[in-house]
């Protein structure tokens, strides 16, 4: 087969090798694909103009939001990554004449053809590793929230990869990713909780009401918060979809009483449930599948993400086209009931660091007791491959002793289920999303300080699903803190070369998941 392009960066890759025809798994055309590769080269091409001197803040978002645009299922549109790619080439030409470092394109082939499939390895991780965190950055970068160190350091590893360096130079710049990263999600913590308010715990319907609704997928709580202004007062319901479940959570979002419940499930499953919807879909980042014909003409994006044909609401925010789509459409005639994929009705949400903090003597107190054995994090991103039944299989099991905390997508997979409570905690708490991890990890560091131990003498396992670049950054940082014995699936990364896996699992002891019951045994004996 001609090698039209090359990409595998997502889990669900070719073959587990990456994706080379004329279109990846994701639906991302060769052509886009190739233009990304372009784009990434003239980031590196930037870094390296730069030459280590500070940027101003315009190039800074030009670089997130171009970083942002590269991560999978975000844009498949040639002519605005084309955009993309003249717009940091012109940002590089001015830099390099005011620092004098004249630097040539650089062709991510030396990257992908690497003979060093260890380098090749590295190198992937970093980049990876970065593009997730650049969609953390970009969120609180809307928000008004910036840090030095995170901006200073994409830079840092950009050039890196332009770099013929050996692996002693790599490996350490791999682990300063997840370094940087617990910082990038600590930023966007503190941007979405000083704007929006501590999430609480928060029951959500499932059915849609009768009326004109809009449905906002992504993870953008400002575009959600901007929706909701325009759309109040207008006899429109607003129901979230994937990522968008934790917003439900934010007390100044939560205030409008027309954000009413969520729709579906998770992304992998939007052609099914998008299918002739009575209404419009507004897509404020990642997870855009190529939308079917049965629903296209109702699919809006913003912000990064694009399709072609696909209406775009730009910087202006003005959401009036998707508001009249809402009402042309008018919605069900009467309630729509819809469940998660184990039958439930209602999901709950926001147990992040703040609510779980504030009851952790609670807590405490019943592990203390014997009422709380074991603790289980369970989440990540969803995905269609076969296998991740596993993780609502694995929490089915779980004893009723233990407690299960969830977050991102992957919650999907079992968030329906009513496993009932242990006291006043119900056993799945859902953390919130993917970047949420850091809260996450502040409970886990909690916990330990309340024990006077690490967190790997914790009670505490944790078994995550990957899918996309997010999930690398998130497992770096893990890493980072030399948090041990962490259960991965449903398959390994394919740009894990055999020898950086050896070390993954040598000095952290990365797990592949392989059956529920037997991993149940092997952590609690």
């Amino acid at each position: 087969m001609k090698k039209e392009m090359f990409c595998f960066q997502c889990e669900q890759t070719a073959g587990c090798t990456g994706c080379m025809g004329k279109a990846g798994v994701c639906g991302k055309p060769a052509s886009t694909a190739r233009l990304q590769d372009r784009l990434t080269g003239e980031l590196i091409r930037l870094a390296r103009a730069m030459g280590g001197q500070k940027t101003d803040m315009a190039t800074n978002k030009l670089m997130l939001g171009a970083f942002f645009t590269t991560v999978t299922n975000v844009n498949f549109d040639d002519k605005t990554v084309g955009e993309y790619v003249e717009k940091v080439s012109a940002a590089t030409d001015r830099i390099a004449e005011k620092s004098g470092r004249q630097v040539d394109a650089y062709d991510m082939n030396s990257i992908w053809e690497n003979n060093d499939e260890d380098i090749r390895s590295l190198k992937a991780l970093i980049l990876f590793g970065m593009r997730g965190m650049a969609s953390y950055a970009y969120h609180a970068f809307t928000l008004g929230y910036t840090d030095e160190t995170v901006l200073d350091f994409f830079y840092k590893g950009l050039f890196a990869l332009g770099e013929n360096k050996d692996m002693n130079y790599l490996l350490p710049m791999v682990m300063e990713v997840g370094k940087v990263n617990l910082k990038c999600m600590e930023l966007l913590d503190k941007a979405n909780t000083q704007t929006y308010g501590i999430p609480e715990p928060t029951k959500v319907s499932m059915t849609i009401e009768r009326g004109p609704f809009i449905v906002v997928t992504g993870h953008d709580l400002k575009d959600l918060e901007l929706l909701l202004k325009q759309t109040e007062g207008r006899g429109i319901n607003i129901y979230t979809h994937g990522e968008m479940l934790p917003c439900h959570a934010y007390p100044k979002l939560k205030a409008y009483k027309h954000l009413k419940g969520n729709f579906g499930t998770a992304w992998q499953n939007q052609r099914n449930e998008f299918d002739n919807i009575p209404a419009p879909i507004l897509f404020t980042t990642n997870c855009l599948m190529p939308p079917k014909d049965s629903y296209k003409d109702r699919v809006f994006t913003t912000e990064v993400v694009e399709f072609p044909e696909i209406v775009h609401i730009g910087e202006d925010k003005d959401f009036t086209p998707v508001i009249n789509k809402a009402l042309q459409l008018g919605g069900y005639d009467e309630d729509h009931k819809m469940t998660g994929i184990n039958g439930g009705s209602v999901v709950m949400t926001g147990f992040g660091h703040g609510a779980v903090l504030s009851a952790a003597g609670e807590i405490v107190k019943a592990v203390k007791n014997g009422a709380v054995k074991h603790f289980f994090l369970v989440g990540g991103c969803d995905g269609a491959k076969p296998g991740r039944n596993y993780y609502t299989d694995f929490v089915k099991q779980t004893p009723a002793d233990t407690l299960i905390l969830t977050l991102a997508c992957g919650k999907y997979r079992f968030n329906d289920l009513d496993l009932g409570k242990i006291g006043d905690f119900p056993r799945i708490m859902d953390v919130g999303q993917c970047n949420d991890a850091y809260g996450a990890i502040k409970i886990a560091t909690a916990l330990a300080d309340a024990f006077k131990c690490g967190v790997n003498d914790l009670p505490l396992t944790l078994v995550l699903s990957w899918y996309e670049q997010k999930a690398v950054c998130i497992l770096l940082t893990l890493l980072s803190l030399g948090i041990k014995n962490i259960y991965l699936g449903p398959t390994l990364p394919a740009f894990i070369s055999k020898n950086v896996l050896d070390y993954l699992v040598e000095h952290f002891n990365i797990t592949p998941i392989s059956t529920p019951e037997a991993d149940l045994k092997k952590i609690l004996g």
